[in-house]
């Protein structure tokens, strides 16, 4: 049974990412008594966000937008109207009348992290929503066959293996609310999400994965359920973990999370068409380095694999309440 928590105990989590698995885990999420600040990449420069980063000199609202999308408490037509995009009319076709909104309100309110703040009220979002930096930065990419590939969309069609991602300006400055958050954290969470793309242009961001290292808070690694054709071919759980460390240079999760579940065959072929397949746990060299793990059969297939958002935050919550008695 869940501990009640009074308001002003109640757990502070710091998750961080972006794309769609955060969004669908953040479901879950909400539904638990939790303190939820969600840091989110402003590195994408494709479709619609990357025309508007690049016409209104805005950081890109996209990610921003679905993890809004995924918070908010209103009627599901309010969200289906968030998520909705155009498919005809010069100029609108392909923009998301959500990544519009933000657009607006951040000449309404004068600054993208006020109109973000605005939006989350309007739209009853349970949290607080936070880009990494005010700044939209660029992502580049060091392939293991020496080449360079700039841009955050083009990385997964480069089509060779990557070796490290950089920032660009590497001298970005993080936002001060997210490093507040991430001080203030019971736990803090990356994944899941695009490794190279979403999770590490976070961490890469100035002070966020030095602060995170200080951090007296729990760290968790929610692992993708499959590979990502273009970025984590062939990755096993292990290989994710030790491209983070790779970049970073330290340890910074505590458990690690990962589906076990059996993937059906035709489910399996289908991604496998595309160039995916799923996650390999290589549990003996995981728990080695040190981590817990946290196995379990956490997806669910509709028309795409996605993490079971129930039981992915049921996991999640547990281990924050027991970090929390721990520290008492």
């Amino acid at each position: 049974m869940s501990k009640v928590y009074s308001p002003a105990d109640i757990p502070r989590i710091v998750v961080i990412g972006g794309g769609t698995g955060l969004s669908v885990m953040l479901r879950g999420l909400k539904q638990k008594p939790l303190d939820i600040t969600a840091i989110v990449t402003v590195a994408d420069d494709g479709g619609s966000s990357g025309i508007l980063r690049s016409e209104l000199h805005i950081p890109p609202p996209g990610d921003i937008r679905n993890v809004l999308t995924a918070l908010a408490d209103v009627e599901p037509l309010l969200s289906e109207m968030l998520q909705y995009r155009f498919s005809a009319g010069t100029g609108l076709a392909g923009h998301s009348l959500g990544n519009l909104i933000l657009a607006a309100m951040k000449d309404i309110t004068g600054d993208f992290v006020t109109g973000i703040r605005e939006m989350s009220r309007v739209f009853a979002v349970r949290g607080r929503v936070l880009p990494a930096s005010r700044q939209a930065f660029s992502l580049k990419a060091i392939m293991e066959d020496g080449s360079v590939v700039e841009g955050e969309s083009k990385i997964p069609k480069a089509g060779g293996k990557i070796h490290r991602v950089l920032l660009e300006p590497s001298d970005v400055t993080p936002l001060e609310e997210a490093i507040e958050a991430i001080q203030e954290a019971d736990a803090i969470l990356c994944g899941p999400g695009s490794l190279y793309t979403s999770i590490l242009p976070n961490l890469l961001v100035p002070g966020i994965a030095e602060e995170i290292l200080k951090s007296n808070a729990v760290k968790m690694f929610i692992c993708n359920v499959m590979t990502q054709p273009g970025e984590t071919d062939g990755y096993s759980v292990g290989d994710h973990l030790a491209a983070v460390h790779e970049h970073l240079g330290h340890h910074l999760f505590d458990y690690v999370i990962v589906n076990n579940g059996e993937i059906p065959p035709q489910v399996q072929n289908k991604y496998a068409e595309k160039g995916a397949k799923a996650v390999h746990l290589d549990l003996d060299e995981v728990t080695k380095r040190g981590y817990h793990v946290i196995a379990d059969k956490l997806v669910l297939f509709r028309t795409y694999l996605r993490h079971d958002a129930d039981k992915l935050s049921e996991h999640i919550y547990q281990i924050v309440e027991s970090w929390m008695l721990r520290k008492r």
